[in-house]
């Protein structure tokens, strides 16, 4: 078995998973939603704090499993390092003290394989990830060879829609609330502008939207001005220019690529008026749509002994006295993940 560890960010996970069938056979996590949500956001320093009370209650109740282990994962980039640094220390401690192999996580990768949870792999496929941090298109080919064709070059979908909530004072995350919202709008009310629409550029960018957003709510005397009619009329116009900037990008990357099978993962795929759409797109290009379940479209660590396994077949280890947080870069289309 491997035992995985989750700490990029507000979710202290770990999961154990077989390696011969892929089965979860432990997994459990702890949200730090509450502690955040009356910052607005995810404070660095209190989830480190949070993560270190939490990574080691929950690796209590793996002992039963602890002498069956042949490796140790853990993510170690992208994330917030403070946080990052509390499951690379208890994974280097493990890996050590028993004496078996560390695998480090490329936590997006982590994410792509969210979709073969308890699961066989099946590749090639083109992977829409959108999340807190990132908003990608991935043309994955095999475990060591992910291209990047189009990325954003500001805010990422979950980012955006948690700072849509939080102009609104609705909370944190935003995107539950927004979706939420969005169902009583009337998504006609605010013109806002579908980002980047008159490029010919295969990226994503959100940050003028989210201007158009704050103007809006500006307009209607800020949040405590505005009507519960206002807020959902807001929500529904903002996630419907979201929606049409994702669809229109994503357009252009179907018909230069013919892998026919196509995924969406990310903690922003939750969201089922995006995935609807999206079905809608793959009917259009002739492509199979897959997406990961709902309890693993977040942070996890079920995806990252998902994503080990493979890499545990193919001896991808990192040396314990070694592995480190890997700084996060921007990454350019055409980069390799």
């Amino acid at each position: 078995m491997i035992l995985s560890i989750e700490s990029s960010c507000d979710d202290s996970s770990i999961a154990i998973t077989k390696i011969e069938d892929n089965r979860l056979i432990f997994h459990k996590k702890i949200s730090q939603e509450k502690e955040h949500a009356c910052y607005g956001g995810v404070v660095p320093e209190l989830a480190s704090r949070l993560h270190a009370i939490d990574l080691p209650n929950i690796l209590e109740e793996t002992k039963p499993y602890l002498n069956q282990l042949k490796a140790v994962a853990v993510t170690n980039q992208p994330g917030l390092g403070v946080t990052l640094l509390e499951g690379i220390a208890m994974a280097k401690t493990i890996a050590v003290t028993k004496n078996i192999p560390l695998l480090a996580v490329h936590h997006l990768k982590g994410h792509i394989y969210s979709l073969f949870i308890e699961k066989e792999q099946k590749l090639p496929l083109l992977v829409l990830l959108i999340s807190g941090g990132h908003t990608q298109i991935i043309r994955v080919e095999s475990l060591e060879k992910m291209t990047i064709l189009a990325t954003s070059i500001d805010d990422s979908v979950g980012e955006s829609f948690d700072k849509t909530a939080k102009m609104m004072n609705l909370g944190y995350p935003g995107g539950p609330i927004i979706e939420q919202l969005a169902l009583e709008g009337d998504e006609e009310r605010f013109g806002f502008p579908v980002p980047l629409r008159n490029s010919k550029l295969i990226a994503f960018s959100l940050s003028g939207l989210k201007n158009a957003v704050r103007l809006a709510i500006e307009s209607l005397g800020g949040a405590e001005g505005m009507s519960h009619q206002d807020k959902c009329d807001i929500a529904a116009s903002f996630q419907k220019a979201v929606k049409l900037h994702l669809l229109q990008k994503s357009k252009k990357v179907f018909s230069q690529e013919k892998i026919k099978d196509f995924a969406i993962v990310g903690g922003a795929s939750a969201n089922l008026y995006i995935r609807e759409a999206y079905e809608k797109l793959c009917k259009e290009f002739g492509k199979t749509m897959h997406t990961a379940p709902l309890a693993y479209c977040s942070d996890n660590a079920a995806m990252i002994g998902r994503y080990a396994v493979e890499a545990y077949k193919k001896e991808l280890f990192t040396d314990p006295y070694k592995v480190d947080i890997v700084s996060t870069k921007k990454h350019q289309s055409g980069a390799e993940l």
